[in-house]
């Protein structure tokens, strides 16, 4: 039999109260410890909350200022953090500039945005490659966009290709992106136009089974 089980209950709380006495301060100072974080958590979550909340509204305000023409536009974005704000900053004050006619500003500005975002980069790449296309400079649109990258990416190298006369590049492309295109997609009869333009014929969408 072990010696505790013959301790009788007396015994065994005096035990307890001097266990208590040698290691109260250090129990009490580990829950103080342990309340403190949980509470230092909190308010940095907190912190963070009213940062993220201050960000979005500096972001709209700029948005609001390129919308509006601001001259301070560029400046605002250029205050944002860096990030996914300023970056989306930037595609407004692009697309801005385009709708005033600033071609060469909306290029430099896309040129700007450093996302390191697959999506966005593609997005911003897409934008870039038509307007150094419709700025006279669709061989480096080539360059931007990959013919692997899907059917937007295809319909843009055709039009490139169909700028510097390239006809049977410019064919295959947009041939290949009628093939990624849904039967239903708004863009298939415009593709369909371009792919005549330059000689091609489209093929024929199977019609839907009826029920």
């Amino acid at each position: 039999m072990a010696i505790d089980d013959l301790l009788d209950e007396h015994e065994q709380g005096e035990r307890v109260r001097a266990w208590l006495r040698q290691n109260g301060a250090a129990l009490v100072g580990g829950i103080a410890i342990g309340l403190a974080a949980i509470g230092g958590w909190k308010w940095w979550g907190a912190q963070q909350e009213q940062q993220a909340l201050a960000a979005a509204d500096q972001y709209h305000a700029t948005v609001a200022a390129i919308e509006a023409g601001a001259e301070d536009a560029p400046a605002r974005i250029d205050a944002l953090a860096e990030g996914p704000y300023r970056q989306l900053a930037r595609l407004e004050l692009a697309a801005s500039q385009v709708e005033a006619g600033d071609a060469e500003g909306a290029i430099a500005t896309l040129r700007a945005i450093e996302s390191g975002d697959p999506l966005l980069d593609e997005v911003i790449a897409q934008r870039l490659a038509r307007l150094l296309i419709e700025t006279g400079k669709a061989d480096e649109a080539l360059q931007l966009v990959p013919a692997t990258a899907g059917a937007g990416a295809a319909e843009i190298r055709g039009d490139a290709h169909f700028a510097l006369e390239q006809v049977d590049q410019a064919r295959d492309a947009y041939q290949a992106a009628l093939q990624e295109l849904d039967a239903a997609s708004p863009r298939r009869g415009i593709l369909e136009l371009k792919l005549t333009q330059v000689g091609g014929v489209p093929a024929p969408t199977e019609p839907e089974a009826s029920s």
